[in-house]
C-alpha cells in the first residue's frame, strides 16, 4: 500500500464524527479501506462548541479508521457546514496583453486569486471561489476560455464564505488530535460527488442534505453549482419535538423516530400504539404512532417550506429537471420523498453514495448518512486528479518547462571526476603526465 494515494475524509457533524480511509480501485471506483465514528458531544448545527471533546470523538473515529486499514493517518479531507455558512455572485476581470496569443490556465488562476482578495463581511472568510461562466472580449457563455484569444477575460464566481472562529476552530481541533487539514471542504459539495451524477447535474437538481443539526442545500445546472444554503434545522429538532409532544426522554424519542417515525401523518395507522418504559416505579407510557408522525410532519413541512424558498430564490426552480435528491441520516425517515414530492411538485430519490463505491465488505458506509464522509474522500481525489490536469495543460501550452532529472554522483564518482580534470590540465601546460 506504500505507492497506493490514500485519502482520508473527516466529517464533523453534528450527531456524529466519521472518518472513512479509501483508495481507488483499478476501476476508479472509490474503495473504503477503514471507518470510525464517534458520538459528537462537542459540536452544535455543526460548529464546534467544546474543543476537548470534539479532540477525543476526531482521535477516537480516527484511530478506528486507522485500525481497519492498516495505516497510519496524517492527513485529512475535513467538511465544514453551519448556519454561519454564506454564498454570494460576483464577477471579475483581468485584461491581457494584446501581444499574448491566447488565454492559458496562469490568467485563469490569476482571475481566480484576485478573487479571493475581494472583500468579504469581518469575521468571515473565502473557502470556496467557484467560476460559472466567462466572458473573453464581451462573448459570454464560455465553459473553458483556455486556448482562445482575448485581451479582456471575465467571469461571474460564486463565493462561499465562513466564519473565521469556526474554521480556526475545526483547524485547531484536527491540530491537537495529531492530524493535518489538508483541504476544507463545504459539506454540501461533498455529498454532490457521492449522491449526484453527472447527467443529473448537466440537467438540474437541487441536493438536500438532512443532517443532524442542519440542513444543507445545494443547486447544480448545467453541471456548475449554482446557489447553496445552510438552514440551522435538522433531525436534532424533530427529536426535541417528538421528546416535548410525547413527554418522554431523549434517547426515547430518537428510537422512536428511526424506528416508528414517518414523514405522512395518514400513512399511519390510526389504531397502532407503542408502549415504552415509564421513569422509575411509573407504568408505561403508550404512544400512538399516527400523533408521533403528526409531530414529525409539522417540523418537516417547515424544513421543506425553507428549502423551497431557497430553491425559488436562486431563480432555477423552473430549470430543476433532475428534481430533489434528498441524502443524510434524516432522509432515512418513511415517506419523506412523497411529502417533498407532495409540497414541491418536484421529483425526488433518495442519494445513496453507491454510484463511486466499488467492493466493499462495509455495508454500512452505503447508507445515506454516510454520503458527506465518502464525498470528502472523493472530493481529495478530485483535488488531485484537476492538479493533475491542470499541470498538463500548462504544459501543452508552454507554460512549464519539463527538467531532465539531475544526475546523481557518488564520492567515488566526484573524485573520479576531478582527477580527469586535473589530468587534463596538467597535459595542457606541461604536454607530458607520465610522471603525474
Amino acid at each position: 500500500m506504500e505507492n497506493e494515494k490514500l485519502i482520508v475524509g473527516l466529517d464533523i457533524g453534528t450527531t456524529k464524527i466519521c472518518a472513512i480511509v479509501g483508495r481507488k480501485n483499478e476501476y476508479g471506483k472509490l474503495e473504503v479501506l477503514g471507518m470510525g465514528k464517534a458520538v459528537s458531544d462537542g459540536v452544535d448545527r455543526g460548529v464546534v462548541t467544546n474543543i476537548d471533546k470534539t479532540v477525543h470523538a476526531i482521535q477516537k473515529a480516527v484511530e478506528e479508521a486507522s485500525d481497519m486499514a492498516d495505516v497510519e493517518i496524517g492527513e485529512v479531507i475535513v467538511g465544514i457546514a453551519g448556519q454561519h455558512i454564506q454564498s454570494k455572485m460576483q464577477s471579475g476581470s483581468i485584461m491581457r496583453q494584446p501581444s499574448e496569443d491566447e488565454i492559458t490556465v496562469e490568467d485563469v488562476r490569476r482571475l481566480s486569486s484576485e478573487m479571493e482578495n475581494i472583500l468579504v463581511p469581518p469575521g468571515n472568510r473565502i473557502i470556496h471561489v467557484m467560476p460559472q461562466d466567462y466572458t473573453v472580449d464581451y462573448e459570454g457563455g464560455i465553459k473553458d476560455p483556455v486556448g482562445m484569444s482575448g485581451t479582456r477575460l471575465e467571469a461571474d464566481f460564486h463565493i462561499i464564505t465562513a466564519q473565521t472562529t469556526a474554521i480556526n476552530n475545526i483547524n485547531r481541533c484536527v491540530r491537537r488530535a495529531d492530524l493535518t487539514s489538508k483541504q476544507l471542504i463545504l459539506e454540501p459539495l461533498a455529498s454532490s460527488l457521492a449522491v449526484l451524477s453527472d447527467e443529473e447535474k448537466e440537467a438540474g437538481v437541487c441536493l438536500v442534505d438532512i443532517g443532524g443539526g442542519t440542513t444543507d442545500v445545494a443547486i447544480f445546472y448545467e453541471n456548475i453549482i449554482r446557489h447553496t444554503a445552510v438552514i440551522p434545522l435538522g433531525g436534532n429538532i424533530i427529536t426535541k419535538d417528538i421528546k416535548e409532544g410525547c413527554m418522554v426522554m431523549q434517547k426515547q424519542a430518537e428510537l422512536l423516530k428511526t424506528r416508528f417515525g414517518k414523514a405522512i401523518a395518514n400513512e399511519a395507522n390510526p389504531n397502532e400504539i407503542v408502549s415504552i418504559p415509564g421513569l422509575r416505579n411509573r407504568p408505561p407510557k403508550e404512544i400512538s404512532i399516527r400523533n408521533l408522525a403528526s409531530i414529525i410532519q409539522a417540523r418537516m413541512e417547515e424544513i421543506i417550506d425553507i428549502v423551497q424558498n431557497e430553491i425559488w430564490q436562486s431563480g432555477y426552480y423552473k430549470k430543476l429537471t433532475g428534481g430533489i435528491v434528498i441524502t443524510g441520516g434524516g432522509s432515512q425517515l418513511q415517506c419523506i420523498s412523497q411529502l417533498f414530492e407532495f409540497q414541491t411538485g418536484l421529483d425526488t430519490r433518495i442519494g445513496y453514495p453507491n454510484e463511486h463505491l466499488g467492493k466493499t465488505a462495509l455495508e454500512d458506509v452505503k447508507s445515506p448518512m454516510y454520503a458527506t464522509s465518502v464525498g470528502l474522500v472523493l472530493a481529495g481525489f478530485k483535488s488531485l486528479d484537476d492538479r493533475e490536469e491542470s499541470y498538463n495543460k500548462r504544459i501543452a501550452n508552454g507554460g512549464v518547462q519539463k527538467i531532465a532529472p539531475k544526475r546523481e554522483f557518488n564520492a567515488k564518482d566526484i573524485f573520479r571526476n576531478i582527477s580527469d580534470r586535473l589530468k587534463s590540465i596538467i597535459h595542457d601546460e606541461i604536454g607530458d603526465d607520465s610522471n603525474y
